[in-house]
């Protein structure tokens, strides 16, 4: 066995999302240029919103850390997914999976409680307005994206911890694009059962505690926008939510059709595909959604445009 993991297995193959030779070169372009904006996009927001006064407020505080959450989330993941285009076979050793298994469900595990944090934030700000900047003041907002790290960091660390008493034996393949927690399980030579059980209570709570919390934050919304008599602010105030939703949905719906699919009707590629979506579609798609169809943000990137050129 080899030493410090246990295990035979020192390092694993990722298979990627095909093995068609024909798809590699157009696959390997679309997932470049999905990274190049999603860091453009999300780094472009994290600064902006650093340099702008005006943006100092707790929607875009919480903004920026997601922000921040997607420009690493994507770093994880996609540059070894594109190593896979271009090589035969994408090698990578135990302790950089485990790694990588660790940084993506930290920051997976934070995306969660980031957009119930920012749903809350939302209900404050449009059901409570006049106690908006008492409620959800510097040190609640810095106490917030805290506890949303740490939440990360724990269950990201306990379910590391079990992974690494797994025994791998022969099977050295992992049928997907990165280093996750159920391709991983499935090359297990050893019992799973407290990495199920693990998997199955943090996954619940996970999905369960951020969607109420959304769910509940919105409908307390909803009820109020009802009782706006202008038509035009109604429709704003629906528009806004609207976006919210869809990167709800698009996250935790990839989320839930890749964690709690019944194992007599998963299937793996199946399961990529899903993966495809929280983990390089979401990304790229939230600087749109939340932001850039901002008019606060449209004003301030006009603003640091104008004063760029005004120097030049």
């Amino acid at each position: 066995m080899a030493e410090g993991n246990q295990s035979t297995v020192t390092e694993f193959i990722l298979t990627g999302l095909t093995n068609k030779p024909e798809l590699q070169l157009p696959l390997f372009l679309l997932f470049l240029g999905i990274y190049l904006f999603t860091e453009l996009g999300n780094l472009g927001m994290v600064i902006l919103i650093s340099i702008s006064s005006h943006l100092h407020t707790p929607m875009y505080f919480f903004l920026s850390s997601l922000s921040f959450i997607d420009l690493c989330y994507s770093t994880v993941i996609i540059p070894k997914m594109l190593v896979n285009f271009v090589t035969e076979k994408n090698i990578i050793s135990y302790p950089e999976c485990m790694t990588q298994l660790y940084c993506f469900l930290v920051l997976v595990i934070s995306e969660c409680y980031m957009l119930s944090a920012m749903a809350y934030d939302r209900y404050v700000a449009i059901c409570n307005p006049l106690r908006y900047n008492v409620t959800m003041s510097y040190q609640v907002c810095l106490w917030m994206i805290g506890g949303v790290y740490c939440i990360g960091l724990i269950e990201a660390t306990l379910h590391t911890v079990c992974m690494l008493r797994v025994l791998f034996c022969k099977a050295n393949v992992v049928n997907h694009f990165f280093c996750d927690l159920l391709p991983l399980l499935q090359l297990a030579c050893s019992s799973t059962f407290v990495n199920e059980v693990v998997l199955l209570c943090f996954s619940t709570f996970n999905f369960c505690v951020p969607m109420l919390t959304i769910l509940s934050s919105y409908s307390f919304i909803i009820a109020r926008i009802l009782r706006i008599k202008s038509t035009e602010s109604r429709f704003k105030a629906f528009s806004t939510c609207s976006s919210h939703f869809t990167s709800v949905a698009v996250f935790f719906g990839s989320l839930g059709f890749m964690y709690f699919q019944p194992s007599s009707v998963s299937s793996e590629d199946q399961g990529k595909v899903s993966s495809v979506f929280y983990t390089t579609v979401v990304p790229m798609l939230n600087p749109l959604i939340y932001s850039l169809r901002n008019k606060d943000v449209k004003v301030a990137l006009n603003k640091l445009l104008r004063k760029k050129t005004f120097h030049m």
